[in-house]
Parts: C-alpha cells; sequence; structure tokens
C-alpha cells in the first residue's frame, strides 16, 4: 500500500523536476547577464508588444519576487518580477514577452487557455480534496473512496496537460514577434529559445509526475477490486 513499482519512476520524475527547477534558474541567470542589441528593458518589450497587438489597455506591473512573473487573466494585467520588469537582458524580454503571450492569447481566445480557464473552479475544488480520499481509501481499504480520489486527482492531471500547450504556445508567440518586430536579433534568438525552453521543462516534469501518480493509483485501485 505504501510502496509500488510505480515509485521508481515517480521518484526518477521527481529528481527530472529539481533538475529542471536548478536549470531554469541557472539559464535565467545566465542570460540575464547578457544584454539585447536593441537595449530593451522587460517592461518595454513587454509594453510595446501589447501594443503592437492592440492590447494598450493592458498595463505592465512590477512586482517583487523572483521569477514570480505571470500573467493575470481576471484582471487582464501583466506582472514581472522587478528583475525582469527593470531589466535590460535576453532573460529579461524573453520572460517579459513570454506573459504577453498569454495575454494575446486571452486576446484571440485560443481554445486551451480558454479550456484551462473553465476548468480551473472545478480543479481548485477537486484538487483540495482529492488526498484526503485517497489517504482514507488506502487506510480503511474503501474502494469506493479511493475510486472518488482518482476521478478527483484526474482534474488537476488534466489542468497539468492542458496547461502544457498553453506555455508552449505563448512561447512560440513570442519567439515570433520578438524576431518579427526586432525586439532581438536572429543571433540573440538561440539564447530566447534556452530561457523558455527551460521553462518549459518545469511545466512538463510536473506534469509528467502527476500522471505517473495517477497511474500508479489506478493500477492500486484495480488491483483492489480482483
Amino acid at each position: 500500500m505504501f510502496f509500488h513499482p510505480m515509485d521508481f519512476l515517480i521518484i526518477i520524475a521527481f529528481l527530472l523536476s529539481l533538475w529542471a527547477q536548478f536549470r531554469v534558474r541557472g539559464t535565467f541567470n545566465r542570460w540575464a547577464e547578457v544584454q539585447t542589441m536593441s537595449g530593451l528593458t522587460g517592461y518595454q518589450a513587454a509594453r510595446m508588444m501589447l501594443d503592437r497587438n492592440d492590447l494598450h489597455d493592458v498595463p505592465v506591473e512590477a512586482v517583487p519576487g523572483t521569477l514570480s512573473d505571470h500573467y493575470d487573466p481576471i484582471h487582464r494585467v501583466v506582472r514581472l518580477s522587478e528583475h525582469v520588469y527593470y531589466e535590460n537582458s535576453i532573460s529579461a524580454i524573453s520572460v517579459a514577452c513570454h506573459e504577453v503571450g498569454h495575454a494575446i492569447q486571452h486576446k484571440v481566445h485560443y481554445p486551451m487557455l480558454a479550456l484551462r480557464h473553465r476548468i480551473f473552479p472545478v480543479v481548485n475544488f477537486a484538487s483540495g480534496f482529492a488526498p484526503f480520499l485517497l489517504l482514507a481509501g488506502f487506510l480503511f481499504h474503501a474502494t469506493g473512496l479511493i475510486g472518488l480520489g482518482i476521478i478527483f486527482f484526474s482534474c488537476a492531471v488534466a489542468f497539468q496537460l492542458v496547461t502544457l500547450p498553453v506555455e508552449f504556445n505563448a512561447s512560440n508567440r513570442a519567439r515570433e514577434i520578438m524576431v518579427a518586430e526586432g525586439f532581438i536579433s536572429n543571433e540573440e534568438e538561440r539564447g530566447v529559445a534556452k530561457v523558455l525552453n527551460a521553462a518549459a521543462l518545469t511545466y512538463v516534469a510536473a506534469a509528467l509526475i502527476s500522471l505517473l501518480e495517477l497511474i500508479k493509483y489506478i493500477m492500486i485501485f484495480t488491483q483492489s477490486r480482483e
């Protein structure tokens, strides 16, 4: 009950996740030392990218923290960490334009982003109860609780899987616009790709861990019914 053959794969995926987090910080720090030829700060790049996509009403705000950058779809605000907001570097404009990519997705009603927004309330509720249902089911050998816990946990896994195309699409939009608008040169695109790919890997690792855990729970549930 407490150890399963799938745990080997989960441990490997967990180590991959730790490596991905280490890599994203290392890659960000490395390219944060490389200034862009355009001289744009993260804020300037974000503001220009928003304006050129007719998103003049979407503000760009500085927030404390490291890698705390995000797009707020409820208030329609791009929030950038202070290092990204104020600095001119490959890392800064890569992260800033990626977040603007989400704002553009919101504007054009990108299907996967719309789906993520719709299922978020359900996922938020289900993910909070799933661990308790699974734990209770395993402790009391209650297959009904385990089954319900699996259903709830599946919602969280689905959310993470939907997040993957959302993140990759935002990065692709950012790279294309950054080159087309002259934010970066063709030579600088390599650095941008490294920053964005490193960040994307963290989402892949997290989704992999959750998917493997879900498979494990399903296998346990199936065996308990035999």
